[in-house]
């Protein structure tokens, strides 16, 4: 006899959508994670994102109200190369969407799951996992009390610095890049017109996401030392770089929100899963911000899993096991790749990896139906999602 049938360590986006989305079912749950910090971030969830919120009784709700639609995203060659692509737009209409997402403020989204997680009857824990040892038809997480619970299956959303992870062995590959990146917010002039734009700079991204009426979230890639002496800057200093940086685009640039920086780092887990641990999140893999990708794929880990529990009489079967792993590293990691290649394409500053970057977007750019490909299957995908994820 275990605790519970499902334990989830991680009280991140993943972990709670996870959590909430077997309690939806009925599936004994019990989460354990200390009470989050508060994160300035705002995240740009696509449809599939979306409808997984929907599902869960939690969008539109009051999300809403403080979020902007995805109408437009604009990849914008910033880097003053000889090798410059050109300009490259993607609009919703094309798809017949009226959004490819939503960008929704991290503050607003982590309450709504875990208000509705509590609600479905999640237990949880405040503490954190810190190890585990699998026996029988069980797995014995223990906690950072000295206390254990036990249940079929973890799934470990712990992040990057997963204890879940090293108890089932699981090894990672990991490698830094030469980037901070800063996120914060701000209030501007003129309109945004719902487009988000990422400006390809020589350091890496510099990106715009619309939040309601005229304010807008920002993510920006800098080496070190710039990021440095960028946090250290007075709010009107750094203000006068944003508006330099975005070309007036948005005109004056003021309020800026609470900012905070993240080393640019990647890690991809050798295995998804192996011995009653089941990786989501940035337990598995862990992407710079470029494109969306990061949350939109950990949700979809978050949602696949739950759709494999449900199907399993054992939910920690080797069976189990290996088609999770199987499916998510299909998806992963080639998008992990190709944000990974991006990446570095400006960087580096080489002139092949540069002609390859100009030469793919310039592709995308003139060809139709390449585009379109890329927007229905990057931006949109459609094929093998979870079922909480599809549109009814």
């Amino acid at each position: 006899m275990t605790d519970y049938k499902v334990i989830v360590a991680g009280a991140g986006p993943a972990g709670l959508a996870a959590a909430a989305l077997l309690a939806k079912e009925g599936i004994a749950t019990a989460l354990v994670a200390p009470a989050a910090a508060e994160d300035p971030r705002t995240v740009a969830l696509m449809q599939p994102s979306i409808q997984l919120l929907r599902y869960l009784d939690i969008w539109p709700g009051n999300l809403e109200a403080h979020t902007a639609p995805l109408k437009k995203l604009r990849i914008i060659d910033d880097t003053g190369s000889l090798l410059a692509a050109p300009n490259l737009e993607f609009e919703s209409e094309e798809l017949n969407l009226e959004a490819f997402g939503w960008n929704i403020p991290l503050g607003l989204l982590l309450p709504a799951l875990r208000k509705r997680a509590e609600a479905l009857g999640v237990t949880f824990i405040e503490t954190t996992a810190t190890g585990a040892r699998t026996g029988g038809d069980a797995i014995h997480v223990t906690l950072s009390n000295m206390s254990e619970i036990s249940a079929s299956l973890c799934l470990a959303a712990d992040g990057a610095n997963s204890a879940m992870r090293k108890a089932a062995g699981i090894a990672t590959d990991t490698w830094s890049y030469d980037q901070i990146a800063i996120a914060t917010s701000f209030t501007h002039s003129m309109g945004h017109d719902n487009v988000s734009t990422e400006y390809h700079k020589a350091a890496g991204p510099f990106t715009t996401v619309p939040l309601p009426e005229s304010h807008s979230s920002l993510v920006w890639m800098e080496r070190p030392a710039r990021a440095e002496a960028l946090m250290a800057m007075s709010e009107g200093e750094l203000a006068a770089e944003i508006q330099i940086e975005t070309h007036g685009e948005l005109g004056l640039i003021s309020n800026l929100g609470p900012r905070k920086s993240f080393p640019m780092k990647g890690l991809t887990a050798r295995q998804f899963a192996k011995d009653r641990v089941i990786l989501i999140g940035e337990a598995a893999h862990v992407v710079p911000p470029i494109g969306a990708q990061g949350l939109n794929m950990s949700l979809r880990d978050a949602a696949l899993a739950a759709d494999l529990i449900l199907a399993s009489k054992d939910a920690g079967s080797d069976s189990l096991m290996a088609e999770y792993n199987a499916l998510r590293r299909a998806e992963v990691l080639p998008r992990q790749q190709l944000i990974d290649l991006m990446n570095k394409s400006l960087l580096l500053g080489l002139l092949p990896l540069e002609g390859a970057r100009a030469l793919g977007l310039s592709a995308l750019h003139y060809v139709g139906p390449l585009k379109r490909f890329i927007m229905e299957h990057g931006l949109q995908p459609k094929r093998n999602l979870p079922y909480a994820m599809r549109v009814s």
